[in-house]
């Protein structure tokens, strides 16, 4: 960013506030979290809103990673009312395979990844068993799906999709970088979270249940009758069903309370030493076995006799089938009201704010469970939130966090750039985003990236998001093009501090920008001149510069944070 000199009148103190983007001196009023103050990092706060944006700006920013140029009059071309607009581009979204993808499929073929099409077995069988002490390349599978993830994000037209993955990652979040899980991750992405996410639960739930990721994750693959391992069935009732919320302690079993059709309300800790022992023996056919990398039960490691989970006796008769103990866990978890409510809590908190409303959380829990058997489950539970009211009017109540603020400043640039491999501005694009905060496919525990604003409003995630945007729309592909080809998007008609500052808002935010903060764009643009003077735009390379930096500040803008 071009470092220049203040024009008379312009508020760099308040300006830098204005976006969060300031030293630590100039911190914004913000309640710090015990994690905030025991790192000294200082936080900021996004201020609120003033009035909802168009439908547009709200579907297009929430369904999906923001509008690229011509996103927001295809959305008003959908219908002749709001209502219809919205419906119509919801049941385009859940329905992707009617979507042409021609962008992203020219790009993903340029990129020329080499994993994404290997089955399980293949994956295993190069880069597990013949991947020569390469560890680069044993963990291709994990460097592939990073990249082709910011692919999809910034230029298919299945927005929905790719959020709705990043959700059910995070939801059922593995490290992408743990040894043994690097190289069968795009399995991971492509047959256990991608081919699910519109589906049913309890089969998406299975699913990763038997992927080798989260069983070498989460160390079910050890978990044996002479040595059980508590990790997976910990997590599968904690976070991916019933969730903490519904966590009632060390209490008997006999005593947890039960609903009004004698369900118990929660689970204790003794359901999941119970649950343990119902996964035993299921693990990867590894080395110890026929080393092919797909799930494996053996019977000979399980525990065969009976248990009680939930206040349902398993096993009954003794021994029951291959696999059947576990599969009546993940049955009795993912039928269970407590799991309906504490799903549909994390989909409003994704697709709405922070703080869902309840009688919304319920009435898609309902939706949940009344389709509990149906292979479109999922689907028609995002249909019913994404058609609520509150969808439509809740503005303000999110944050965008560092992915979806980086990818949206690069859709909302209409950026030129295939992410792939080989490629040094690629890489340095890889390293300046893992900077940000939330690097994909990397949080080392099992709960995945936090949902909520108070976790990214802190100082280093918000600037280390700048410099990135800011290196964007200065970085130059090898054509000398640039990555955020700004001047050449500026109309030739576009010319004064005044009209450059309201079609950058206008691109950016697709609406208009508080008059303070437009203020405070403007003085910066036009550096002292009178703002409604053309400037030498075409000819001056520090005009040119200054545009950039006057973009990439739109970008950083409070604004452009809320989603």
């Amino acid at each position: 960013m071009t470092h220049l000199e203040s024009p008379p009148g312009f508020d760099r103190r308040r300006f830098l506030q204005g976006i969060g983007l300031a030293a630590a001196a100039l911190a914004l009023p913000h309640r710090q979290s015990q994690a905030e103050e025991a790192s000294g990092v200082a936080a900021f706060s996004v201020a609120a809103p003033t009035a909802v944006p168009p439908l547009a700006v709200i579907a297009l920013n929430r369904m999906g990673f923001g509008p690229r140029p011509g996103d927001i009059a295809a959305f008003n071309a959908l219908g002749a009312t709001d209502d219809a607009r919205l419906s119509a581009y919801i049941d385009q979204q859940l329905n992707p395979g009617s979507i042409t993808d021609t962008e992203y499929e020219t790009r993903l073929a340029d990129a020329a990844f080499t994993t994404l099409d290997k089955t399980l077995e293949q994956l295993w069988y190069d880069h597990v068993l013949n991947n020569g002490g390469d560890y680069t390349y044993r963990t291709m599978p994990m460097r592939d799906t990073e990249r082709v993830t910011f692919l999809r994000a910034l230029y298919s037209q299945k927005q929905l999709v790719e959020v709705l993955a990043d959700f059910w990652h995070n939801h059922f979040n593995v490290y992408g970088w743990h040894y043994n899980v690097a190289p069968v991750f795009v399995h991971y992405d492509r047959d256990v979270i991608r081919a699910h996410l519109l589906g049913n639960f309890r089969a998406m739930v299975e699913a990763v249940a038997k992927s080798p990721a989260m069983l070498y994750y989460l160390d079910n693959f050890t978990n044996e009758a002479g040595g059980p391992n508590e990790n997976y069935a910990r997590e599968l009732f904690e976070l991916h069903a019933l969730g903490a919320e519904n966590y009632l302690g060390v209490m008997s079993q006999d005593d947890v309370p039960v609903d009004g059709e004698g369900r118990p309300i929660g689970y204790v800790d003794e359901d999941v030493y119970e649950a343990t022992r119902c996964f035993t023996g299921w693990t990867v056919n590894d080395s110890r076995y026929a080393n092919t990398g797909v799930f494996h039960y053996d019977h000979s490691h399980h525990d065969r006799f009976q248990k009680r989970v939930l206040s349902t006796t398993i096993n009954i008769p003794h021994d029951q089938g291959p696999q059947v103990d576990g599969k009546d866990v993940l049955d009795l978890l993912a039928f269970h009201p407590g799991t309906a409510r504490y799903i549909c809590r994390k989909l409003c908190r994704r697709l709405i704010s922070d703080n869902p409303p309840n009688s919304l959380v319920q009435a898609a829990a309902d939706v949940f469970q009344a389709q509990k058997d149906a292979p479109d489950q999922l689907r028609q539970v995002v249909s019913f939130i994404l058609h609520s009211e509150a969808f439509k009017t809740t503005w303000g109540a999110k944050i965008k966090r560092p992915f979806e603020a980086v990818v949206s400043a690069m859709r909302a640039g209409d950026a030129d750039f295939t992410i792939k491999h080989g490629d040094a501005d690629s890489d340095s694009f890889m390293y300046y985003y893992g900077q940000t905060g939330q690097s994909l496919f990397r949080w080392p525990a099992p709960n995945g990236y936090a949902d909520v604003q108070e976790a990214w409003q802190s100082t280093t995630p918000l600037i280390m998001r700048w410099r990135l945007v800011n290196w964007l729309v200065d970085q130059q592909d090898d054509a000398n093009n640039y990555r955020l080809d700004v001047l050449g998007q500026t109309p030739v008609n576009v010319r004064s501090a005044n009209e450059l500052a309201d079609f950058w808002i206008a691109r950016v935010l697709g609406r208009p920008m508080m008059a303070t903060d437009r203020e405070q764009i403007v003085l910066f643009m036009a550096q002292g001149t009178n703002p409604d003077i053309p400037l030498p735009l075409d000819t001056s390379s520090s005009v040119q510069s200054r545009l950039r930096s006057m973009v990439g500040l739109i970008m950083l803008s409070p604004e452009f944070q809320w989603r």
